[in-house]
Order: structure tokens, then C-alpha cells, then sequence
């Protein structure tokens, strides 16, 4: 039986029990026909007079299909980054009523980072609760097959947005984005105020000089704190956290770091001591005693936010069986991988086959840690009651708490320092030892400013040998797009001409792409990431085909031009793409009329007819049939078939950048690929592939690796 869960001291009292639940409360049953609602299928609905079976329009007004015709290629092909919950919750529904192991496999799909998937974190988020949800056995058992697909911090991620509500990163990012703005237009109003203050005030007088305001005192009180901070306080807080758009990793750099300084709350601050000096003049003696009075409160009230997060974890963890299960399967795990890592720690262990429990692992009193109890629950099941005679008659809290102290002193600290995580070196300031061949993908993207700040030298050095040839630098778990974003704002950055190389490079080792271009829509509906991810892999496509098509990408236009893409680097190759004549519509017929008419022109052999069109867009097509009902593809067979090439119509990969309604063939259609997402993985496919595609073989390949097998449906 798991060990129980106790909690912070701050919350002593009465605990939630089991009895409180239901004690066969079952997880909310599933609704078909509002699950279908969600996913859409009811929109457009073919009772319009007119509208062919599973016939719609695109947002341009082109004829298109509703759906696929199978729900498992649907939530393949319409889930990318950006599409609402609700949304992805519905087609999840769908697909698992068809195929439950087909739509867990595609649900592990969405979360794959290295080379297994999307790499889609949220999307992956929303459709693991929607499970969580249906059939909590099921994900709670596949958590060891999972982890191969993302990292382990998922889980305690998982847990969070359960015991918090699905939507808190959401909630919290708007909240964040909304208090920037607030600070941003006080400081704002501030600077106006100073100017005109500066405008109309006259030369200030010696006795305004001398009079001491607030202000001084406060500004003596925080460089006094400042200096009297411990050593390892000052490294702590040098690190200064960096700005991301993903919540949970925000937390990374306070995890990683060697210890959080103590404070003793009864000791006075700065505020308090000059309250008490009689130097201080009298009206500004009540001031300062006030300020440190409102610090008091603000330490009640972040005590309080501890005791109210405990809570709501505990009364999950004891009212919920479903999420008791998942809770104690996700402990389970972690203390399994740092139970083994802790034995190649040892004498005659083998240190290389540690693996990153340690560094995913909440550090205890951690964001992570405060609303999940996570880490007692592990420190329990690493250091069992009966492990020790020490723990013998030890009550709950001081058991609770020396397990904690263990977990942290006795496993996380010292398996954290072997696997050398950058955020170590960077907390104790010791950056001229910082190993940047073990730096991973993100953390460099991530970082890479505070090297070049703190240790230039060696950083650039590092950096040489990379480009030389003498050192490798990490891309794998990067999109195009991630690595292309500074070269996209016209930065110049070693960092990203590295990873784009290594990128390229690995994926070239898998194969070339024979005979193949790609087209890229950049209208105004691409407008956002899509746009940046559309040029990026576009990009990509041109620089892993063979000649003569290596280099050369297609634009959407009434009059679409085949563009030799000029430049060395990164940065040139983007500018170049950047200023071609886009045309900024989607005219997808006049892709293939501009193909097809030349062929005709030259009087092209049908063997020499391109093979293969990635077609990166959001498939919101322009009208451009006379047949109101005729879809592109359609057209574009008809034409080829007509003018005597219709054995060999080019291969289309229809790459889906944006959430939208738009299916432009149905699933059994042949020679036709459907695939979604920002991710460069499903390149892979058609380097390893060699033979003619249709959309369900091409998802049945996606998910066919040995990392999927361990999958499998238990509820």
C-alpha cells in the first residue's frame, strides 16, 4: 500500500480520509454524442441545401471535406500547436471511440520531442487529462511508456493542472500579461511625471538637499540587505530567471540550484532596525515602521498561500481516486529511476548510465512541490519507515521532514551534481567550469546570452570548435523555428547557425528527399508563429533535397515562381526568403497549373515529372474551380490527367500549420500524405520511405516505432 501523504507543518490538523470520496466514484462517464459536438462534426452541417456528403468550404471559399472519413486521421492531422482544448478533448473522443490504442498511440504522438513526434506540450497536456478523465487506468499505467515521448517533468505537470484546473497555466499567463502592462504603464506615467517635474522645478535648495525622504531610507535598507546577504545568497540570486513562454520551466533554475538560503523570520530587516534608531526623523519614523509592518503581512500571506496549496493537494490526493492512482504511479516511478540511479552512484556503479530523474525530480519546497506534495511522497517510498531504526517512534512530522531533508541531501543534490546541469554552475557562479558539450538543446537556446555575458571567452572558444568540427552542439529537441528565430529578426547568432547545421545534418544521415519542393503559404491567415514555422521548414525541405531542386521552394501567387534560395547562412537564407514576391494568397491550383504547364512546354518524359510537393499552409485555399464542389486535389488530377501525365501527379504532403476545419482529401486517397504540427520529425518519414503514400498509411508510420509498442489500453 502507498505511504500516506501528510503534508506541510503549517496545516497540522484535520485530514481529508477516503470517506470523504465515494468509495466506487468512477470517473465521469463519456458522452458520445456531445463529444462529437466538441470535435466539430456538427458544424456545417450537410443538412445545408446543396451541400455534397462531407463537403464544406474553406475559410477563401474553395470546396473542401469536413473530415477525413476516419477520427484517428483527424486528430492526426487537425491538432497543432494553438488549437483550443475543447477542441483537442473532441477529436481525442472521436478517435478513441474508433481505435482506443490508435488514439492513445496518436495522444503519445502529440508530446514526442526526440524524433517520436509533435513535440506539441499543450496539446499533449489537454488530450492526457481528457484520458485522465475516460479511462484513468489507462494513462496512470502507461506512465513508465510515456516518458519516452516528452520528459519527466510532465508528470508533476499533469498533477498541477489536475489539482489546480486544466486551464491554470492559461489563467496564469493572462494574469502575467495583464499585471506587465499594468507595471509597464505605471512606469510610464512616472516618467511623464519626472519630466514635467524636471521642466518646471527650479534649481533645488542646500536644506532640499540635505532633508532626508522614504525613499533614501528604503534605498539604505535594500543595498544593506544586499550586502548582508550570505555568499551563496548573492550566486543564488545572480541567476536571474528567464523569461519564457513555458510556465513549468520557469521553475528549472530554482530546482537546479544548491540550496535555498534560509531566512530566519524573527530576525528584523533593515526597515525594522532603522524604525528602531532615534535617528531617524519623526514623520518618517511612523513611515518606515508601517513599510516593515506590511512586510510582516506579506510573509502571513505567502505562509498562507502554502497552507491553502497543501490543501488543495491533499484533498485531491484523498478524494479523488483516480488522481490517487495516477499520483502514486507518477511517485512510484520517479522513486524506481532514483532508487537505480543512486546504485550506479555508488562504488563500481557505472555514473554514464545515470539517467535525469534528479534534474526533472521537484526539489522540495518547490513551486511543483507546494501544490503537489510530490516529493514526500517519494521521500517515503526511498526511506520507508522501516529502512532505519532511526525512524522507529519518530512521529509523522519529524519523519515527514527528515525523509524530505534526505531526499534532497542524500539524492537529488548529489546525482544533480554528476549529471552537471548547466543551472548548477550558473547558481554558484562557476562559469569557467561549466562543461558546454553537456548543455542540452533548450537550456543552450535558453542560456546563451548569460554565457556569452559571464564566461565570452571560453563560450566563444566552444563555439569555434563547434563550427570546426572539434565539438557537437545539441538541436535535437529544437523546432526549425525555435532555432531560426533570431536569424528570422535579422540577429546575428552563432548559436543558431550551429543547431541549424547539426539539425540538418542528422536529419541527412537518415536519407535525401529525391525530386521534391516545397510550397509555402505565408498569406494573411499565416500571419503569427505559423508564418515563422512555414519559412523555416520550407527552408529545411529545400536544404535536404536533392539537385536539381536543392535550395528551390515554391511560392503561393496567382502567378507562382520557383525561387533559388541565395546565401550562406542562416541569417542570408532567411533575409532571401523573406523579401521573395509572396503574392500573400493561396492560390493552390496555379502551384500545379505553373508545374504542369511547363512539363507540357517542354514535352517532359513522365519519369522526370517532380515526385513530391510539401505543401506547408493551413489549407484555407482559394476558390479557383469552376466546379463549386470540384476540391483542389480534385482539380489538379483532372488537369494532369488531361493533359496525359495522370500516372504520375506529383505526391502531395498536406503539412497543417494552423487549427482550422479544412481536410483536403479524404483518408484512402492515394498519393497523398496529411500531417500537422511545428515539428521537423515527420520529415523523417519520407527520407526512410520510399513508395507511393496515402494519409493512413503515412499516420500508421508515424506511430509504428518500438517506443509505441509498450503502449496499451487498460480501461
Amino acid at each position: 500500500m502507498a505511504p500516506a501523504l501528510l503534508g506541510p507543518p503549517v496545516i497540522r490538523g484535520a485530514r481529508p480520509t477516503l470517506a470523504a470520496a465515494d468509495a466506487d466514484a468512477e470517473a465521469p462517464a463519456s458522452h458520445p454524442f456531445l463529444d462529437l459536438l466538441d470535435a466539430g462534426f456538427n458544424d456545417d452541417a450537410p443538412a445545408k441545401a446543396g451541400l455534397p456528403p462531407n463537403k464544406t468550404r474553406t475559410e477563401n471559399g474553395s470546396a473542401t471535406y469536413a473530415a477525413s472519413g476516419n477520427p484517428c486521421l483527424d486528430l492526426f492531422f487537425q491538432v497543432v500547436p494553438g488549437t483550443p482544448p475543447d477542441r483537442v478533448r473532441g477529436l481525442v473522443a472521436a478517435a478513441w471511440a474508433s481505435d482506443p490504442l490508435t488514439a492513445l498511440r496518436l495522444v503519445a504522438n502529440l508530446r514526442g520531442v526526440r524524433g517520436t513526434g509533435k513535440s506539441d506540450r499543450d496539446g499533449f497536456y489537454a488530450a492526457a487529462l481528457w484520458v485522465h478523465g475516460r479511462h484513468p487506468r489507462t494513462l496512470a499505467c502507461n506512465v513508465p511508456a510515456l516518458a519516452e515521448f516528452g520528459y519527466l517533468k510532465d508528470f508533476p505537470e499533469l498533477l498541477y493542472r489536475l489539482v489546480h484546473g486544466a486551464d491554470v497555466r492559461a489563467v496564469a499567463r493572462a494574469r502575467a500579461d495583464a499585471e506587465k502592462g499594468r507595471r509597464a504603464f505605471k512606469v510610464r506615467v512616472a516618467q511623464l511625471a519626472n519630466r514635467r517635474r524636471r521642466r518646471a522645478a527650479s534649481a533645488p535648495t542646500p536644506a532640499a538637499l540635505s532633508a532626508p525622504t522614504l525613499a533614501d531610507y528604503v534605498a539604505a535598507a535594500l543595498t544593506t540587505t544586499r550586502k548582508t546577504m550570505s555568499k551563496r545568497g548573492r550566486k543564488a540570486a545572480a541567476v536571474a530567471p528567464v523569461e519564457t513562454d513555458e510556465p513549468e520551466q520557469a521553475m528549472e533554475v530554482e530546482q537546479q540550484r544548491p540550496e535555498a538560503m534560509e531566512v530566519d523570520l524573527d530576525q528584523k530587516t533593515p526597515l525594522q532596525e532603522a524604525a528602531d534608531q532615534d535617528a531617524v526623523p519623526s514623520p518618517m519614523k511612523e513611515e518606515v515602521a508601517a513599510t516593515a509592518t506590511a512586510t510582516k503581512k506579506k510573509v502571513t500571506k505567502k505562509v498562507l498561500k502554502v497552507a491553502k496549496l497543501a490543501v488543495q493537494s491533499l484533498e485531491m490526493y484523498y478524494g479523488d481516486r483516480a488522481y490517487r492512482f495516477l499520483f502514486d504511479c507518477v511517485a512510484d516511478f520517479f522513486a524506481d529511476l532514483l532508487a537505480s540511479d543512486l546504485k550506479q552512484l555508488a562504488p563500481g556503479g557505472k555514473k554514464r548510465k545515470i539517467g535525469l530523474a534528479a534534474k526533472w525530480c521537484p526539489t522540495p519546497g518547490s513551486s511543483f512541490d507546494r501544490s503537489t506534495l510530490l516529493c514526500e511522497a517519494i521521500a517515503r517510498r526511498l526511506f520507508p519507515r522501516d529502512s532505519t531504526p532511526d525512524y522507529v517512534g519518530l512521529s509523522e512530522e519529524h519523519y515527514s521532514y527528515q525523509v524530505l531533508h534526505r531526499l534532497r541531501r542524500e539524492v537529488l543534490v548529489p546525482l544533480r551534481k554528476v549529471l552537471e546541469l548547466p543551472e548548477v554552475y550558473m547558481s554558484a557562479q562557476r562559469w569557467s567550469e561549466l562543461p558546454y558539450t553537456r548543455v542540452a538543446s533548450v537550456a543552450m537556446r535558453r542560456y546563451k546570452a548569460l554565457f556569452k555575458k559571464h564566461d565570452d571567452v571560453r563560450f566563444g572558444k566552444y563555439l569555434e570548435d563547434v563550427a570546426a568540427g572539434k565539438a557537437k552542439i545539441a538541436a535535437g529537441a529544437l523546432l526549425p523555428h525555435e532555432i531560426a528565430a533570431a536569424a528570422y529578426r535579422g540577429e546575428k547568432d552563432d548559436v543558431s547557425e550551429l543547431q541549424w547545421r547539426r539539425m540538418v545534418d542528422d536529419l541527412r544521415k537518415k536519407g535525401s528527399l529525391s525530386n521534391c519542393i516545397a510550397v509555402c503559404d505565408v498569406s494573411g491567415s499565416m500571419s503569427g508563429t505559423p508564418m515563422e514555422v512555414c519559412v523555416a521548414l520550407g527552408l529545411l525541405i529545400s536544404e535536404l533535397s536533392e539537385k536539381p531542386w536543392a535550395g528551390r521552394v515554391i511560392t503561393f501567387s496567382h502567378s507562382p515562381e520557383i525561387h533559388m534560395i541565395k546565401g550562406k547562412t542562416l541569417q542570408e537564407k532567411l533575409r532571401f526568403v523573406q523579401r521573395m514576391d509572396w503574392g500573400y494568397n493561396t492560390n493552390f491550383q496555379a502551384v500545379f497549373d505553373r508545374i504542369l504547364r511547363t512539363a507540357v512546354d517542354a514535352q517532359l518524359p513522365r519519369e522526370k515529372m517532380i515526385r513530391t510537393v510539401f505543401v506547408f499552409s493551413d489549407m484555407e485555399f482559394d476558390q479557383a474551380s469552376a466546379n463549386r464542389w470540384e476540391t483542389d486535389y480534385e482539380a489538379i488530377c483532372r488537369k494532369f490527367q488531361d493533359a496525359g501525365y495522370g500516372d504520375v501527379v506529383p505526391q502531395i504532403v498536406f503539412w497543417n500549420l494552423r487549427d482550422s476545419r479544412s481536410t483536403p482529401v479524404t483518408s484512402t486517397q492515394p498519393g497523398v500524405a496529411m500531417v500537422s504540427g511545428f515539428s521537423k520529425n515527420f520529415v523523417k518519414l519520407f527520407l526512410e520511405n520510399d513508395g507511393v503514400v496515402n494519409p493512413e498509411a503515412v499516420m500508421n508510420a508515424a506511430i509504428a516505432g518500438e517506443e509505441y509498442q509498450k503502449l496499451a489500453v487498460f480501461d
